[in-house]
C-alpha cells in the first residue's frame, strides 16, 4: 500500500528540468536584450554627464534693431494688441416695453434708420387718439367762437350807425364794443388751447415712434440681446427680468488695433509711423497699418502708454478683439533714400571676435555656439553696428572663452 502513495505521489510532481526545446532561446534573447539596453542606458547618461560638464559657461546679449533704419522695412519695435471698434453701440429703445418683433440676426448687416425691432405700441396708439381727438375738439371751438365773433363785430357797427341817428344810447355802443373786445381775447385763447393740443399730437406721436427702433448708424451686428416677449427698458430693473438692450451692432469701417507700448520705448512711437500688422489668425497676411495717435496718459500699474493704430486697407476678415502682432517701422526722412538709410542691428563690442582677416561673433544656438562671420559698420558707444550676418533678436555670445568653437557645447549664464 505505501509504495503505491509513492507512485502517485511522484506522477503528481512537476518536472523543472525538463523544458520545451524553443524555451531556452527566447530567454536567452531576452536576457541579452536587456543587457544591450541597460549598456545604452548607463553609456547615454554618462555621454550627457560629461557634455554638462564640458559646456562652457557664456553670457549672451540680444541683436537690437537700429534706430532709424525704419524706411527699409526694420522694425525698430513690437507690439501685441487687439483689434477694437472706434463705433460699436449697444442698441436699446428710448421706453420700456414689449418686444414684438426682432427684424436682425448676429453677422447681418444693417443700413442707418432701418427698422431692427419693434416694442407693443397699443398704449402709445391709444394716447395719441386721444390727443389727435382733443385737437379736433379745441379747432371746432374756435370756429364757434369766431362765429360769434363775426356776429358781435357786426352788432358793434350796427350800433355805432345807430348812434349817429340817436336811435341808440352810448351805453349799446360800449356794451357791443366790449362784447367784441371779450370775444376777440376767447378766440386768441381758443388759438392757443388749438397749440397746446397740437403738441400733445407731436408728444404722443413721439412716444409712438418710441416703440419702433432704429440702426443708429450702418454696421453689422454682433449679439442679439432680446427675444419677442421679452421686456426691455433704457434703464436698468435690477431684477434680472428686463432687457437693457436689444442688440449691439459695430461699424466695422471704425475698427482700428489697440496696443500697449512700454513707457521705456514709447520715444520710438510717433503719429504717422508706418506699422506692419499681423493678425494671429492670419500669420502670413501682414497688413500696412500707421499710427493714429498716443494717448497722452500712462498705465500706472503695467508702467505703458496705449498707442491707436489704423489699417490702411479694410478686409471682412478682421473683425473686433482679434489678437494681433505690430511692427513700427520708423518714417524715412526727407529726401533719404534707400541706401542713405541706417540698417542692420547692434550688438555690444565685447561680441565681436578677429578670426584672421574676418570679424566674426558667435551665437547661441541650442546650447551650441555658432561662429558667424559679420560686416560690420560705424560703432556706436559701447556697440557696433553689424550690416550683415546676424537678425534682429539673435542671441550674441559677449567676451566668447578662448576655447570656444563652431558647435561647441555652451551653457547660457542667467543674468
Amino acid at each position: 500500500m505505501e509504495p503505491d502513495k509513492r507512485a502517485l505521489l511522484g506522477q503528481l510532481r512537476i518536472d523543472r528540468g525538463a523544458e520545451p526545446a524553443d524555451a531556452a532561446p527566447a530567454r536567452r534573447s531576452w536576457i541579452i536584450g536587456g543587457v544591450v539596453a541597460l549598456i545604452a542606458l548607463l553609456g547615454g547618461g554618462a555621454w550627457l554627464a560629461l557634455s554638462a560638464r564640458g559646456a562652457l559657461p557664456v553670457h549672451t546679449a540680444l541683436a537690437q534693431p537700429l534706430a532709424g533704419g525704419g524706411g527699409s522695412g526694420a522694425s525698430v519695435l513690437d507690439a501685441t494688441g487687439y483689434v477694437t471698434a472706434r463705433r460699436e453701440a449697444t442698441v436699446s429703445a428710448q421706453i420700456t416695453g414689449k418686444v414684438t418683433a426682432v427684424l436682425f440676426d448676429e453677422g447681418d448687416h444693417v443700413s442707418a434708420g432701418q427698422v431692427i425691432a419693434h416694442l407693443d405700441d397699443t398704449a402709445q396708439k391709444a394716447t395719441l387718439a386721444q390727443a389727435q381727438a382733443q385737437l379736433q375738439s379745441a379747432r371746432a371751438l374756435l370756429d364757434q367762437d369766431k362765429a360769434q365773433l363775426a356776429q358781435y363785430v357786426r352788432d358793434r357797427a350796427r350800433n355805432e350807425d345807430l348812434v349817429k341817428r340817436a336811435l341808440v344810447s352810448q351805453q349799446a355802443l360800449e356794451q357791443a364794443r366790449t362784447q367784441v373786445d371779450t370775444q376777440t381775447a376767447l378766440v386768441e385763447s381758443q388759438r392757443e388751447q388749438i397749440d397746446l393740443a397740437e403738441a400733445n399730437v407731436r408728444a404722443a406721436q413721439v412716444q409712438l415712434d418710441y416703440c419702433t427702433v432704429h440702426a443708429p448708424f450702418t454696421g453689422v451686428v454682433i449679439a442679439k440681446a432680446a427675444q419677442v416677449g421679452e421686456i426691455v427698458s433704457p434703464l436698468s430693473a435690477g431684477g434680472g427680468f428686463t432687457r437693457t438692450g436689444i442688440g449691439t451692432l459695430v461699424d466695422m469701417d471704425s475698427l482700428e488695433i489697440e496696443v500697449d507700448v512700454n513707457e521705456a520705448y514709447i520715444n520710438r512711437v510717433e503719429p504717422g509711423q508706418p506699422v506692419e500688422s499681423v493678425l494671429n489668425a492670419y500669420p502670413d497676411w501682414r497688413i500696412p497699418s500707421h499710427v493714429i495717435a498716443i494717448i497722452p496718459t500712462a498705465d500706472r500699474s503695467k508702467a505703458t502708454v496705449k498707442v491707436r493704430i489704423g489699417f490702411d486697407v479694410k478686409d471682412a476678415r478682421i473683425v473686433p478683439d482679434m489678437g494681433v502682432r505690430v511692427s513700427f517701422e520708423e518714417k524715412a526722412r526727407p529726401g533719404e533714400t534707400a541706401q542713405q538709410r541706417p540698417r542692420g542691428v547692434l550688438i555690444p563690442a565685447g561680441a565681436l571676435r578677429k578670426d584672421g582677416s574676418e570679424d566674426v561673433v558667435y551665437v547661441l544656438k541650442d546650447r551650441h555656439a555658432q561662429r558667424r562671420a559679420v560686416t560690420l559698420g560705424a560703432p556706436s558707444g559701447d556697440s557696433r553696428q553689424v550690416l550683415g550676418g546676424l537678425s534682429t533678436g539673435e542671441s550674441v555670445i559677449i567676451d566668447a572663452p578662448a576655447g570656444i568653437k563652431d558647435g561647441a557645447a555652451v551653457s547660457e549664464i542667467k543674468q
